[in-house]
Parts: structure tokens; sequence; C-alpha cells
């Protein structure tokens, strides 16, 4: 692609040379480019000229779908898509092997929607795939041994899926607002709660901090109605855990 290209979207453009001036690089030594809050609707595919670019925030755009092409993204390491409109992953990213984390949350995904071939990100070591229409996982996520933090909040699981309780290195798993019906005394419930964590409203985006909120309010008229005995799932802070940040340095 000719230096100064245009890619992106309609009205929202990314060129190869505004690409390669908006790399950054972090504390630790990554290159990181930031594209995120854009408006951009397509996934640019300059961005394949940028073969040193470890990590990459779309964040907060208007995608509804990653192309094909982002297998060849292979040097990425940290890719964080949330708060977009995307239906549908491509079977090439698996094809990420250096992945380490994953940041899905708040689209569109619904099982169908998930490959099997996430399976194959044997370096996953984060994956968040919070506010989706998640009813089911890949069995495949069997494989993703090195898996330490994992959102399914706010989806469509009538039970934590098999494949999670096998993860030998999860740590951290929230699977809150879900259809789910635990047995009283059932390990999957214990290991679901070990790991949720709050974050403060103001490191939440816009969209996310809204659903948050509605959220909110619907379990306070439940526990004007029910008078529930536990505590709400609120406390003065916000949940989902780590995710969906305007600085994305701290869900790192």
């Amino acid at each position: 692609m000719a230096k100064g290209k245009k890619c992106g979207t309609k009205g929202k453009t990314i060129t190869l040379k505004m690409a390669r001036s908006a790399l950054r690089v972090t504390p630790e030594g990554k290159r990181r480019l930031d594209l995120s809050n854009m408006g951009l609707d397509t996934f640019p595919k300059c961005l394949l000229k940028l073969p040193s670019m470890e990590e990459l925030d779309l964040s907060r755009n208007h995608l509804r779908k990653v192309p094909d092409f982002i297998g060849r993204l292979t040097g990425v390491r940290w890719l964080d898509l949330h708060s977009n409109r995307i239906e549908q992953l491509p079977g090439s990213i698996g094809q990420l092997e250096a992945l380490s984390h994953l940041n899905l949350c708040n689209n569109r995904l619904d099982s169908s929607g998930l490959p099997a071939d996430i399976g194959r990100l044997k370096g996953l070591q984060t994956l968040n795939l919070g506010m989706n229409r998640l009813t089911a996982l890949p069995a495949t996520m069997v494989a993703l041994t090195n898996l330490r933090e994992l959102g399914l909040f706010d989806n469509q699981l009538a039970a934590i899926p098999e494949c999670i309780a096998a993860l030998p290195n999860l740590k951290k798993l929230n699977a809150k607002r879900n259809p789910m019906a635990y047995a009283q005394g059932d390990a999957t419930e214990a290991k679901a709660s070990e790991g949720r964590y709050l974050v403060r409203e103001e490191d939440l985006c816009k969209l996310c901090l809204e659903k948050c909120k509605l959220e909110r309010k619907r379990l306070k008229r439940k526990k004007l109605s029910d008078q529930p005995c536990g505590r709400s799932h609120f406390s003065g802070l916000i949940t989902p855990n780590s995710v969906a940040q305007i600085n994305q340095e701290l869900w790192r």
C-alpha cells in the first residue's frame, strides 16, 4: 500500500502515515497503536504494514466485522476490540499465537460467532467475552491452558461451560448476570465467584457505564420487591471487572 493511502471508514480514515506516527512505546517497551474511539466502521488494512506493532486498541468504534486478514497480524500480543458491534470472529483469529490479552467485551457475539479456532490461542492469559449474547462456548477452549482471567458476565449462559472447569491456571472468572441456577455447594459456583472484583465508574466507557447503571436500578427494584437476604451486586462501585475502561492500561 502506498504511503499515505487511506484505509478505515467513510468519513473517518486512517492512513499508513497516521498509523505509523501514532505508534507509541509503552513503559514495558511494547510498541502500541491506539485507534480507539475514532468512529471507525472498517478494520484498517494498512495495519498489515506495521509488523513491529505488538499492541492494538480498536475499542469504542463501530466495527461490525473482523476481517480474515487479522490472522496476518502475528506480532500482536494485546488486542482490544471492546465496545464495537462485532457479530462474528473469523477462524483466522486462531493464527495469533502470540496473543496474550484479548478483549471482546460489549459486542454482539453469539455462540455461532465464536469460532472453534479460538482454542488455538495457546498463549492467551486474559480473555474478556462479557456483555455479549453467548449461550455456549467452543469446547476447544479447554486447550487455553495458560488462561488466567476470563470474563463471561452479562451473557445468556445457563451454566458454566465444562471446558472452563478444566482450565488449570484460571484464577479469575466473572460470570455474573447470566441465567444460571447453581446447585448448593456446587464447585463451579465457588470458582465463578473466586475472582470477581470492582472498578470505579470513571474507568468505564460511557456505553458500559450506562448499562451498569441500568442493571443497578433493576437490582434495587428487585431488592425492594423481593427483599433478598444477600448483598446487592453493587456496593458503591460498578462491575464488570477490569474491562471496557477508558484507560486501558488499567485493564492490562
